[in-house]
């Protein structure tokens, strides 16, 4: 029996089916095996790696939103700035009469001139004016009813004289100079606000109780009116009820949109 030395044993043409049979013995070397066993690169069993590709494309969406959100902020508070400025200057007012539509009296545009974040606190405080311009048209609608019923002429009077006053004051002292510090975030226009809203929220306190002090207790339509004329004609009382109710609703809706300005406005600052 002739028994052959083999010097390495373990060294077989199939161990790597990927090589060549006719290359050098010298390629037969594990070495790069070995390497791409440890490095795992092309094995069935290395780890995937998934990139999102849409992350990129979402965050520069999203800065591209925000600049033209920038630009768009910048554009109004430039034309604000260029419409007081042409009022500082020519000496005249710039803002057009476009409100209500029927009988233009005031300039009134939030769509346009309200920033879009202060968009509904300012709809909301419009909605407490409007609310207030209600209360006291009611009130002297009801008062008219007390006076044909034999409540007196005083009352009427009255009542029509706090409409007459109340309406455009409350406007001047309250609405307008915040509509002016949502344009331009002034503190001081915010602060005259809130020291006439407050007055405000007072006197629809003070009228929805209507005590026989300082103002003549029938001439407004509160609870202690209500039943003072309710005896004697129940219509009347009807009306002050619901006169009383508006008073009422006005109170609480001016007390939430305070709270709801206040933190708006310190947020802000």
């Amino acid at each position: 029996m002739n028994l052959q030395h083999d010097p390495n044993p373990f060294d077989e043409d199939e161990v790597n089916p990927f090589s060549n049979r006719t290359a050098a013995p010298a390629s037969k070397s594990r070495i790069p095996a070995l390497v791409s066993e440890t490095l795992g690169f092309g094995q069935r069993h290395d780890a995937t790696v998934d990139i999102p590709l849409d992350t990129t494309n979402d965050s520069k969406k999203k800065e591209q939103e925000l600049a033209n959100w920038e630009a768009d902020l910048k554009r109004r508070e430039k034309e604000i700035k260029r419409r007081e400025d042409s009022v500082a200057k020519a000496g005249v007012p710039v803002d057009d009469r476009n409100w209500p539509p029927f009988f233009p009296i005031i300039h009134h545009d939030i769509a346009n001139e309200i920033p879009v974040h202060a968009q509904r606190l300012q709809y909301l405080a419009f909605a407490s004016w409007l609310g207030i311009v209600l209360c006291l048209v009611f009130n002297v609608i009801a008062v008219i009813v007390c006076w044909i019923r034999g409540g007196g002429v005083k009352i009427f009077f009255l009542a029509t004289i706090y409409a007459l006053l109340g309406v455009p004051l409350s406007y001047v002292l309250w609405y307008r100079p915040l509509y002016r510090a949502m344009r331009t975030d002034s503190a001081l226009k915010f602060g005259w606000f809130f020291l006439f809203y407050l007055l405000h929220i007072g006197f629809c306190i003070f009228a929805a109780i209507a005590p026989p002090i300082v103002f003549h207790g029938k001439s407004l339509t509160g609870i202690l009116a209500a039943i003072d004329v309710f005896s004697d004609h129940v219509l009347v009382g009807i009306f002050y009820l619901v006169g009383f109710a508006f008073f009422c609703l006005e109170a609480l809706l001016s007390l939430w949109v305070l709270q709801k300005i206040y933190t708006y406005f310190r947020g802000q600052k």
